[in-house]
């Protein structure tokens, strides 16, 4: 009871502290592509994590935040507009503000128009031109392919998508993306600290993408013994064909895979070995960046926010990359410090990243604009124990999920009518190895969870 008043007591200063200096707190806003909740902090021990470990012990870590779409371009548009993604809006990795939500003003163009300077580093949007008059300075250096060895650079000269699905090259960290991306936030970060101006800047790391490019230290930190494959590569039981894909982005774009049949089993511990090595790079930038923070005493005068656009399969289901409306695709990170908040809160309540918007408005004392279509989670930083939301939702293509505190429920629709649809109980089958959708013993449950999609679709559709 008592560290539960403690909690309540101590998190009501956020906004007092920001008051009390008379100063607009910074805004630190961390974006890690397709980043799944794999991570000590999370209880997960494959994965060496030890920054953003450091943060979630420094704040509040949610354990379950969904992402509205399992695509990357989809899923900064909705987070930055604030909108939910709708049958024409939102749809693909290439999704913009400008072009589907052209009417509205973006989370960086607000933060901008209250007096804040705003940096755009790295992969924020999915193409840096997206809402570009919502920021001061744009730095992107080049993509995520940055293929050191001369076979993977001949090949990706004659290959418009890549070459290899990995590298491990002996390069120091800022040679590629990642490292550049950490040196620059660290300048800005200083600049500042100088000029007094509060700022918004933001922090884009493309790695664990496609392809696990990562300096060689990062892939050291494994032993063929610390692999873990996944423990159901095998379709669901009863799961609708509309549910699954063929890892068609890991096909597609990379020339060590095939695009058709089986890949080759003495592959895949080298792809998550991979994944495992891209997110510690990741990581140790991460690391870079809060220990400036530390030494440039901006801890007490900055909101620091860390989220992975969306989770990844990692052979769940015999799937790769995300791009469907499995748990392991639309459950992501997401961890919030500030002034005030307790360290080490853990949020068990649901969540959705189209709450982001306006709980850092919130935070910063930001009056929220009207067209949002989120919640403030500001009662859960002052009380993690909060329970959250009945329920979130997520859509990709035309399928469209909501998942409430025990169970996850996705229909298929095609001119208005069901074509497919799958149900889970997170409590019994957590890794949702069974679709219990056509059983008639869960007909209510089906009934249920199918009228707040109807809902949702109501509301936000027509």
């Amino acid at each position: 009871m008592f560290f539960r008043v403690f909690l309540v007591f101590a998190t009501s200063l956020i906004g007092l502290v920001f008051q009390a200096s008379g100063k607009l707190p910074h805004i630190l806003f961390i974006s890690i592509d397709d980043l799944r909740p794999e991570l000590g902090c999370y209880g997960k021990t494959q994965i060496k994590s030890p920054h953003i470990d450091r943060l979630a012990s420094e704040g509040v870590l949610f354990k379950r935040a969904y992402c509205q779409v399992p695509t990357c371009g989809a899923s900064r548009a909705s987070l930055f507009s604030g909108l939910r993604p709708t049958p024409k809006r939102f749809l693909t990795a290439k999704s913009s503000v400008d072009e589907e939500a052209g009417g509205v003003i973006d989370l960086a163009g607000y933060f901008k128009q209250h007096g804040y300077y705003t940096v755009s580093n790295g992969k924020i949007h999915h193409s840096p031109k997206d809402r570009e008059s919502s920021w001061d300075e744009v730095f992107r250096p080049n993509g995520y392919m940055q293929y050191q060895t001369p076979e993977n650079i001949e090949i990706a000269k004659n290959n418009k998508w890549g070459a290899a699905c990995w590298e491990a090259p002996d390069v120091e960290d800022n040679v590629l993306q990642g490292g550049k991306i950490a040196d620059k936030v660290i300048e800005d970060l200083r600049k500042a600290k100088e000029s007094g101006q509060p700022s918004f800047i933001t922090v884009g790391l493309t790695k664990p993408h496609l392809p696990f490019i990562a300096p060689k230290k990062y892939w050291d930190l494994y032993s063929k013994e610390d692999i873990k494959m996944a423990p159901n590569p095998f379709a669901p039981k009863n799961a609708p064909k509309i549910s699954l894909h063929n890892s068609r982005e890991l096909r597609l774009f990379y020339t060590d895979v095939p695009e058709k049949g089986p890949i080759p089993q003495e592959l895949l511990p080298k792809l998550v070995h991979g994944y495992y090595a891209c997110v510690s790079f990741s990581d140790a930038m991460v690391g870079r960046i809060l220990d400036e923070l530390d030494r440039l005493e901006m801890r007490e005068e900055t909101i620091v926010i860390l989220w992975g656009d969306h989770g990844w399969q990692l052979g769940e289901h015999d799937m790769w990359v995300k791009h469907c409306v499995y748990n392991t695709s639309l459950n992501a990170p997401l961890i919030v410090s500030a002034p005030g908040i307790a360290q080490g809160g853990v949020a068990e309540g649901l969540v959705e990243f189209v709450d982001i918007y306006p709980t850092l408005c919130d935070l910063a004392g930001l009056e929220l604009p009207g067209h949002l279509q989120g919640d403030s989670m500001k009662p859960m930083l002052e009380d993690p124990a909060q329970p959250g939301k009945d329920a979130v939702f997520s859509r990709f293509r035309t399928g469209d999920t909501v998942r409430t505190d025990r169970y996850m429920y996705s229909e298929w629709m095609d001119e208005g009518e069901i074509v497919a649809r799958m149900l889970y109980d997170h409590e019994k089958d957590p890794w949702e190895n069974e679709n219990i959708a056509e059983y008639p013993e869960f007909s209510d449950v089906v009934a249920n969870h199918s009228k707040l999609l109807a809902e949702h679709r109501k509301r936000y559709f027509d």
